[in-house]
């Protein structure tokens, strides 16, 4: 999965000190945040690298529980929660909605405001997002979607190809949200209706290519990640 020869050694080892730093402080708010901070790098390293490898663009991870700057929220009925959901059979093919981010705030949503409550952990606050329904990729179909796991810090994802047709409709909406002040260059991947992942962009992706890591560094399980791509991809 990792061809490129850039390896974000640094962000690990960050990622990793800072996280045994929290645990000998007995977690305090502001090593939580430290943490959270650690987290984005390492993603951040890893998105590129992978997308370096695929040629497909630049792209930057917006975790969630970083991502605290307010701006005018979306307006579709009922919140939901982040919470990963499992099962398959029946539930094959699921379509995939990929919806620009408006707003990203430390708490969780109201009832009935119509954004995503990201359930708080460890290391990091609850926090609620808001995503344009209207101005994103709503219930399409995949054209495959494969569990990997890294070699760089064994965590789990799930790749995703679009078809064609959806490939040039993701190159324009990512194009369209690559120059936005964080969190609005950002997409929620939102799987029955749940966020499932909030990468940012800046730059449009032509690859067709994206990845669904989770909300927070390792949140999926080979488990989880198998069962999402088993329930994604169309010739399982």
């Amino acid at each position: 999965m990792n061809g490129s020869t850039e390896h974000p050694l640094h962000e690990t080892l960050l990622h990793d000190a800072l996280h045994a730093h929290v645990r000998e402080s007995g977690g305090d708010a502001a090593g939580a945040r430290l943490a959270g901070l650690a987290d984005g790098a390492l993603r951040v390293a890893r998105r590129r690298q992978r997308l370096a490898r695929t040629g497909v663009g630049v792209a930057a991870v917006a975790v969630v529980a970083t991502a605290w700057v307010a701006f005018a929220g979306g307006t579709a009925p009922g919140a939901q929660e982040v919470r990963p959901g499992m099962g398959g059979g029946a539930g094959k093919a699921v379509p995939v909605s990929l919806l620009p981010v408006t707003s990203a705030t430390e708490r969780a949503c109201a009832q009935g405001s119509g954004g995503y409550t990201v359930k708080a952990s460890a290391n990091h606050p609850a926090s609620c997002v808001h995503a344009d329904r209207a101005g994103g990729m709503s219930d399409i179909r995949v054209a495959s979607a494969t569990a990997e796991k890294s070699t760089i810090d064994g965590t789990w994802q799930v790749e995703v190809t679009l078809s064609p047709t959806d490939r040039t409709r993701f190159a324009a909406l990512t194009g369209s949200i690559a120059g936005a002040p964080a969190p609005r260059n950002s997409f929620a991947i939102v799987i029955d209706g749940k966020l499932w992942d909030m990468p940012s962009v800046t730059a449009s992706l032509t690859g067709g290519r994206f990845e669904i890591i989770g909300t927070y560094v390792g949140d999926l399980t080979s488990a989880t990640a198998h069962n999402l791509a088993d329930r994604l991809d169309p010739g399982r």
